[in-house]
């Protein structure tokens, strides 16, 4: 059985004294193996899409949202509980998801192997073959005793793919990571994390503004755009391709 994921009717909603935004997804699925793009224009919530499907942002009540796995079904939206203990939603997050941040997010005082690893003790995921054989594969395993700041923000990018993936999750979370990127650059980074992802059979999950980008490679395309809402309130809505793009 392949892992995946399948959300339904969830939503999350942020409150300020002076407005409130609302993210709703009506119906969203992604399965190992495959690449979903994810676009929309600013303001539309791709961060906080990413955040809550990561288990990083609370959804609100009435949500579905599940993960299925060879070991069984596990009910994500439940993890949350009552009140503001988020403890279960903490823990199984990192047995799920790898995630490459806009900017790397690389730890700048312990070295790039240290780096790629983090998630491997985190998780208790020990695997040093594997570590090194993604930052072969990325093309990193020379600079594996520098630290992040002897790197070029390319190289940032490869080791935080390979940090991504070395805990092999079986779903990847890309937010805007080729966004800081020459255009050249970027190519290339999409490359490798579209090819790591897809060689360790992890789902990527992938927005971008660069939609030209997305298209170079096969991929089911989702989109968020804002649609009307209350007076006060904000609504940014999901509508997933039902094909995938050649």
């Amino acid at each position: 059985m392949r892992s995946s994921l399948h959300a339904r009717q969830l939503s999350t909603t942020l409150r300020s004294p002076e407005r409130g935004f609302r993210l709703e997804v009506p119906d969203f699925a992604m399965e190992a193996g495959e690449t979903v793009g994810l676009t929309g224009p600013s303001g539309t919530g791709k961060t906080l899409f990413l955040e809550l499907l990561g288990l990083l942002r609370r959804p609100d009540p009435g949500s579905a949202y599940v993960a299925e796995r060879p070991e069984g079904r596990l009910d994500l939206a439940a993890l949350w509980g009552k009140g503001r203990d988020h403890g279960a939603a903490t823990s199984t997050r990192g047995g799920l998801f790898g995630f490459v941040p806009q900017s790397g997010g690389l730890l700048p005082f312990v070295t790039v192997a240290e780096n790629v690893t983090l998630g491997q003790r985190i998780t208790g995921r020990a695997d040093p073959a594997h570590a090194e054989a993604l930052m072969e594969r990325l093309g990193i395993l020379p600079l594996a005793g520098l630290y992040p700041a002897a790197l070029s923000i390319g190289q940032r990018q490869r080791v935080a793919i390979a940090r991504a993936l070395a805990h092999r999750p079986p779903f990847l979370i890309a937010d805007e990571p080729t966004a800081s990127l020459d255009p050249a650059t970027a190519a290339e980074a999409m490359a490798l994390l579209v090819s790591a992802a897809r060689e360790d059979g992890a789902a990527l999950l992938v927005s971008s503004h660069d939609v030209g980008l997305l298209e170079r490679y096969p991929m089911r395309r989702c989109h968020l755009a804002l649609v009307p809402g209350a007076p006060d309130l904000t609504v940014s809505r999901l509508a997933m391709d039902a094909e995938a793009v050649a």
